[in-house]
């Protein structure tokens, strides 16, 4: 079998594999695009590849094994809030890889949840729970017995169920309070704001050392309102507009300049019919991938009296 038969079937469940275990879109295609190399050379060689499925996603899963060790330095370092680099799964939108094969597994939160596990941890939990590999072809992937593979699925399920972040059951419901409360910031209602965040709301900013950018997290309903309503003020003055969409399997916008560009995503998590974490992606390179980025600067000198 050649290599292109296989990489349209098999590429969506890699690059689902890869974005949940690094939380960068980047950095996945890249490790997706080697391990496809890779099959590809192996293949042509007298032994040639039983399995597609199993070779690519041993490799796959490895290779996302040795960067992240590799990258832990550089997390711990990371200027301000780390978040994931955002994915938009709306259903109208194309790829990356079908939208990583939506699920709650995908949230942001669900992806900094894992990012306390250890990277073989993390390897063998996400193989097992959620994309269904048994213990037998974890163990040959990560080199561990299927008993120390049990342990460490154990280890981490019990970790994740202690942590694991709730959201709305009703998809509809957190549409629309995504949507009231997305009117609600773009047109400085803070009556309207106010009672859609919960009382210990949080919000988190990855600027990864940009301006402008929150360095640390804000929490209370009080101090989150003021904060939103001043960034709608920001929006109104430089005719920024909020185009809502699903990012993460969870409701979110996008803030656009007035040519179309992109200056930042939103992403809510809603819960028992609040607001209750929103985070917000402003570092440029978490989100080339998107599309056109707006002059960020430039917006900013149109803020400045004349």
């Amino acid at each position: 079998m050649q290599t292109a038969e296989i990489y349209e079937p098999l590429r969506p469940l890699l690059f689902s594999i890869a974005y949940r275990m690094l939380g960068t879109v980047s950095d996945a295609q890249d490790i997706v695009q080697e391990a496809f190399l890779r099959f590809h050379r192996a293949a042509a060689g007298p032994d040639g590849i039983d399995s597609p499925k199993a070779f690519l996603s041993a490799v796959t899963t490895r290779l996302c094994i040795d960067h992240l060790r590799s990258a832990r330095v550089r997390r711990e370092s990371y200027v301000g809030e780390w978040l994931p680099e955002p994915l938009l799964t709306d259903i109208t939108v194309p790829d990356p890889a079908a939208a990583a094969e939506q699920a709650d597994s995908l949230s942001m939160a669900f992806l900094l949840l894992l990012e306390r596990l250890t990277p073989v941890e993390r390897a063998v939990f996400l193989l097992h729970d959620v994309f269904g590999y048994d213990y037998g072809e974890i163990a040959g992937i990560v080199a561990k017995s299927q008993d120390n593979c049990r342990q460490l699925a154990l280890r981490a399920r019990r970790h994740v169920g202690e942590h694991r972040p709730r959201f709305e059951a009703s998809r509809s419901k957190r549409e629309e309070l995504a949507s009231q409360f997305f009117r609600a910031v773009g047109n400085g209602d803070m009556a309207g704001l106010v009672a859609m965040l919960a009382e210990d709301v949080i919000v988190y900013g990855d600027g990864g050392g940009t301006s402008p950018s929150w360095p640390r997290p804000i929490t209370g309903r009080d101090n989150v309102s003021r904060l939103l309503l001043s960034l709608g003020e920001l929006m109104r003055q430089v005719a920024a507009a909020i185009r809502q969409t699903e990012i993460n399997g969870q409701p979110g916008a996008m803030i656009l300049d007035p040519g179309g560009n992109l200056i930042n995503v939103f992403v809510l998590d809603i819960a028992d019919g609040q607001v209750r974490t929103v985070r917000s992606v402003i570092n440029p390179e978490k989100l080339r991938h998107i599309g056109p980025l707006a002059d960020i600067p430039g917006l900013r000198r149109q803020l400045r009296p004349r």
